[in-house]
C-alpha cells in the first residue's frame, strides 16, 4: 500500500474510537441516562449505524483502489465514500441537537450531501476496479 493510504487508515483506524465512545452514549440514550425525544433517539442510532458502517466500507474502499493496476482517478472518488462516512453522522447527530427539538434543523443537509458523496465514490471506485479486472486500468 502507498504511504498515502496508510496514513489515510491509520487516521480511520483511530476514528473507531470515537465511534466506540457514541456507542456508549447511544447505551445511555437507550437506557433513560441521557433524556432525548423519540426523533433524538432515532437519529442518534441512525448516525452511530452509518458512521460504523461507512468507515469500514471507506476503508476497504480505500484500500481496493491503492492497487497499481486501478487508474489513478479511481483512489481519490474512493476517498469519497470516506467523506460520506463524516457528513451522513454529522448530519443525523447535529441536525437534532438541542432542547427537545420538534424536528430536524438545518445540519439534515448533510445527510443528502453525505448520500451524495457515498454513491459518487462507490460508483466511480466500482467503475475503477472493473477496468483495472478486465486488463482496461
Amino acid at each position: 500500500m502507498s504511504a498515502p493510504v496508510l496514513l489515510v487508515a491509520g487516521i480511520v483506524l483511530l476514528t473507531v474510537v470515537g465511534i466506540a465512545y457514541g456507542g456508549s452514549f447511544l447505551l445511555r440514550v437507550v437506557d433513560g441516562g441521557f433524556p432525548v425525544n423519540d426523533l433524538q433517539r432515532s437519529y442518534f442510532r441512525a448516525g452511530h449505524a452509518h458512521a460504523g458502517v461507512l468507515v469500514i466500507l471507506g476503508l476497504v474502499v480505500a484500500i481496493l483502489t491503492d492497487q497499481p493496476t486501478v487508474p489513478g482517478w479511481g483512489a481519490p472518488l474512493g476517498l469519497l465514500v470516506l467523506l460520506a462516512a463524516v457528513l451522513m453522522p454529522a448530519g443525523f447527530f447535529l441536525s437534532v441537537v438541542g432542547r427537545d427539538p420538534a424536528k430536524p434543523n438545518g445540519f439534515r443537509l448533510l445527510i443528502g450531501a453525505g448520500a451524495a458523496s457515498l454513491v459518487v465514490g462507490l460508483v466511480g471506485a466500482g467503475i475503477a476496479l472493473i477496468l483495472a479486472g478486465a486488463g482496461l486500468g
